[in-house]
């Protein structure tokens, strides 16, 4: 059992990590170094006090002593902060969110990726009742033209490198709904650039249609898609918003941070 005396530099220890904090945030906030008298007025504390967190902090390189007075972050968070950047996948970050995504539609939730000129699964969350069968298998792969996430990626592409690769694959299709037509599939990425997400209306396989959006990480690229698959009569349009909160959320934890006009 603690005593009284533990029980008391515990809570000094927990306070002194709050104050810090809230000096980090106030710090965080503001591009240009702030003066120790601002920071005390934001955060409240005790110039004194802030002053001897402050110290300790430049000698952790947590924050730098710009000029006598005020303060900026410092280096060793960036440092840490690649650190967890360099830890991080796509894969990790998105593998409980499509498993919460899966559970409210009960359908197949699909992460690809893209490789040259086509998409991988790289991970499915399904149940034997989304009502469909899963054809394509973890590491399979299928052409950007035809998927929902394949749009994606060849909507953040300039037209030059659309019509490169409508050259390159001969814009082949797989039943009467694939588009195969480079025109047609220049008005479908332009409505996906206009939407923000993607569709596939049984162009891959008949009997199912798929949506996607799209996950980016912390510098803004598109580093994956994520989809519903169902079959095609089940696909309900509620879904969609579901599907984008759920992107928006990874991409979050990937470190991206969408930029407002």
């Amino acid at each position: 059992m603690k005593s009284d005396l533990h029980v008391e530099n515990d809570k000094a220890s927990i306070q002194v990590i709050d104050r810090m904090m809230s000096l980090l945030d106030v710090l965080a906030r503001y591009p240009d170094p702030v003066s120790l008298k601002d920071l005390a007025n934001l955060t409240g504390l005790h110039p004194s006090t802030a002053h001897r967190i402050l110290n300790d902090m430049v000698l952790k390189r947590i924050v730098d002593r710009a000029e006598p007075g005020t303060y900026r972050l410092g280096m060793r968070l960036l440092e840490l902060g690649n650190i967890v950047k360099s830890r991080l996948n796509v894969h990790e970050a998105s593998l409980n969110f499509m498993r919460k995504l899966h559970l409210k539609t009960q359908q197949t939730i699909n992460l690809s990726v893209r490789q040259g000129d086509e998409i991988v699964y790289i991970d499915r969350s399904f149940s034997e009742r989304s009502g469909m069968q899963v054809v394509r298998a973890i590491g399979g792969r299928a052409p950007l033209h035809l998927t929902s996430t394949g749009k994606l990626f060849l909507s953040v592409d300039d037209t030059a490198m659309v019509d490169a690769y409508a050259k390159r694959t001969g814009l082949f299709g797989h039943n009467k709904n694939s588009i195969t037509d480079l025109a047609v599939l220049e008005r479908e990425l332009d409505s996906v650039r206009l939407n923000g997400y993607a569709r596939d209306n049984e162009e891959l396989e008949l009997g199912v249609r798929c949506m996607a959006a799209g996950i980016r990480d912390d510098s803004g690229r598109l580093v994956a898609g994520l989809s519903i698959s169902a079959p095609a009569d089940r696909l309900r349009e509620e879904w969609l918003n579901d599907l984008i909160n759920t992107t928006n959320e990874i991409s979050s934890v990937l470190g991206y941070a969408p930029q407002h006009s």
